[in-house]
Order: C-alpha cells, then structure tokens, then sequence
C-alpha cells in the first residue's frame, strides 16, 4: 500500500492549520523579501511547502544539498519541481577535495565506527554546503514539525537559529496524516521510498525502513543511540541528549494498521 493509503486522512481543524501555514509563508515572504528561502531536503513535507510555494505565487527562493551519497530517488524529485512547478533548485554540493581527503582518511562508511565520524561525515556533506546555501540570506524555511521527535516537541513557527537568521517552520503544528492528506488532495509529487515506510529520507547509507512501532526518525543512524539529529536544525538538538530522555512522546506506528499511533 502507499503512504497515501496508509496515512492520509482530513483530520479536525486542517483547514484551520493550513490557513495559518500559509499565512506564515506569506508573511516570511513579506517581512524577508529575495533573503528568503526554502531549504528542502526532498522529503514530503519539504515537497508539501514547495507546492504551497509554487500554488500560492510567493516569491520564495528554492535550494537543497546533494550530499553525493543520496538514493537516486531523492535526487529525481528535482527536475520533477522544475517540471510540474516551473521553479528552479539550485542544488549545493560539498567540496570535492574535504570529500575526498574525509573518505582516503576514514572510508567510505566512516559513519558506523563511531558518532563523531558519523558527525564529521554530515559536517562536510551537509553542514559546509549549508552554509553556503544560507550565506547572504536572513530566513529560511525548513520542514519541521514538532510530531517529528521529541527533540522537536516544541517547534514554533519562527525561531532564531543561532546565526542571525530567522528559521520559518511552517508546518510546526502538522500531523503526518495532515502531510499525506495535503498530499493527496493536491497531487504533490514525493519521494516513492516513502512507500517503503521510510518517513524520513537522508543518505543512503544512513536511512533504513522502519519497522511498525518504531519512532518517526528510528530509520536515522539506526545503529546510535543519539538525538538523530545531523547539525543542521541544532537548536533542536541537545549534544549527548537521547531523545529517551525528553518527556515529550515521539510519533510511533501501529502495529496493525502501520499508521501513525
């Protein structure tokens, strides 16, 4: 069964929430002018946030990074935007030669040996072109929902990130049934691993399925206990805290429909 069979349901109030998305798209558009931009990883709530984008005309820049270790499937989504939307991706790789010398120095799969070479791994792959894409720019718009995990219980809809930028996170309040039912109402093309209970999709040697029951981000760097967290939303992620410990519940799947619990 697909996602949107499994998932997608009108739940109470979304058209409330969807209202106020858009609304917060708007106004980041407004307050941020051509300093705004959406920072997409590909994945569904990413793409829900590019068709909102692209449906309600707001000129809002679009980029992402392709870490040279991501599944085909994810990279295809980027001309399938240009194509249906008729935006452009501008797409941020790391530098070739911190890749390299990074690889001869620890191997290719450096990121089971321990978390610090897991981390040393995302800082060259996706924290350095990060920050190019984000260099000049005063906001920019992520996929952050507060369901994600416990380390992102208490996601607002603007927050500092610690750089002097303003981080927007539209889609705070969201369900996953919200997601796929926007999805499915609106036709957003996705990433079809998502088929394949992968709720969310980094590199490829760093995601897995995962198994009914399990977290939302249980398929992250599922051989750590850690915060699951790579850098890039640091302000959601405490150093050396494991999600175990936060009080908030993280989203789990039913073990007999594999719907979100």
């Amino acid at each position: 069964m697909s996602a949107i069979g499994l998932y997608a349901r009108k739940t109470a109030g979304f058209d409330e929430r969807l209202a106020r998305t858009v609304e917060v798209l708007r106004q980041a558009a407004a307050d941020f002018g051509p300093g705004a931009l959406q920072s997409t990883s590909l994945g569904v709530e990413d793409m829900v946030i590019t068709d909102l984008i692209a449906r309600h005309g707001l000129p809002i820049a679009l980029a992402t990074l392709d870490t040279g270790r991501l599944h085909a499937e994810t990279l295809a989504l980027i001309p399938r935007i240009q194509q249906r939307y008729g935006l452009a991706v501008e797409v941020f790789a790391p530098v070739n030669e911190q890749v390299v010398h990074f690889v001869r120095a620890n191997g290719d799969d450096a990121m089971y040996r321990s978390v610090e070479l897991r981390k040393a791994c995302c800082g060259v792959r996706k924290l350095e072109p990060l920050a190019r894409m984000l260099q000049g720019r005063t906001a920019w718009i992520t996929g952050l929902r507060r369901e994600q995990s416990a380390n992102r219980a208490e996601v607002p809809f603007r927050e500092d990130d610690g750089q002097g930028r303003v981080k927007v996170n539209p889609l705070a309040e969201w369900s996953w049934a919200d997601v796929w039912h926007y999805v499915q109402a609106n036709e957003v093309p996705y990433n079809p691993l998502h088929d394949e209970f992968m709720p969310s999709i980094g590199c490829a040697p760093c995601t897995r399925a995962i198994a009914v029951g399990e977290d939302f981000r249980a398929g992250r760097w599922w051989w750590e206990d850690s915060s699951k967290e790579c850098g890039l939303h640091a302000t959601h992620a405490e150093p050396g805290t494991a999600e175990s410990e936060s009080q908030a519940s993280p989203l789990t799947f039913n073990a007999t429909t594999g719907a979100p619990a």
